[in-house]
């Protein structure tokens, strides 16, 4: 049976080793988290034992079978089941059930997603937010390099606009136009990472800006349109 051990370190109990559950569990390993990982399928739980002792072939995902592997010791459970919707909907049942502190479990749809929500787990649409993030990257791809924290918040290096050229940072006022804060310049490979309002901008400078999503687009569109 699985049991939290007296480090500090977080656990995490993943069930289901498709290709999500592999990736989520090779990533958690590698940060040096402890893990138990369970599936029906002897082969994949075989390979995981490669990157955790704690993998466990379990047939039923039905509550006492769950309690046996000790998952319920897991600060986090993460269900990866989605293309079997009554599965993953009673697995989540269980690990809610057996008072895990957060379940976090991923959806093929959102009818599926508006079940587990209820049940009380966190739901994750892993193609959902990937798409999202590649959408992202292709609308803002002409001039921008982005590195996005989150869905709302994203830190985005662009050519300073031929508009804010010999204007400071106080009359540009990108932070009142865009909500964008500017949180350092480079300027022929120097980074200048105090920005004072009295900067005057020039042209080749290269603006690193963090802000949401919907501001960087305005502020590019803007650019493009008085160019």
């Amino acid at each position: 049976m699985f049991g939290k051990s007296q480090s500090n370190n977080m656990t995490y109990g993943i069930v289901g080793i498709g290709r999500f559950g592999f990736a989520l569990s090779q990533e958690l390993a590698t940060s040096g988290a402890e893990l138990i990982v369970l599936d029906r399928d002897e082969n994949k739980v075989r390979e995981m034992r490669e990157i955790t002792e704690n993998a466990y072939v379990v047939r039923s995902l039905d509550k006492k079978s769950l309690e046996e592997t000790g998952i319920q010791n897991c600060d986090v459970a993460v269900v990866c089941i989605s293309e079997q919707m009554d599965t993953s909907i009673l697995t989540t049942l269980n690990l809610v059930a057996l008072g895990i502190p957060k379940v976090i479990a991923k959806a093929a749809s959102a009818e599926h997603g508006i079940i587990l929500a209820k049940l009380g787990a966190e739901v994750v649409y892993p193609e959902r937010d990937m798409a999202i993030r590649l959408a992202s990257r292709l609308e803002t791809a002409r001039d921008l390099d982005i590195i996005q924290l989150s869905e709302k918040i994203n830190i985005t290096k662009m050519q300073a606009p031929d508009q804010i050229v010999g204007k400071t940072v106080a009359a540009a006022n990108l932070r009142g136009r865009f909500g964008l804060n500017i949180i350092a310049i480079e300027h022929d490979g120097l980074v200048i990472d105090s920005i004072h309002p009295d900067y005057v901008f020039r042209k080749a400078d290269s603006l690193f800006l963090v802000g949401r999503k919907d501001g960087l687009l305005k502020m590019d569109q803007w650019a493009v349109s008085h160019k």
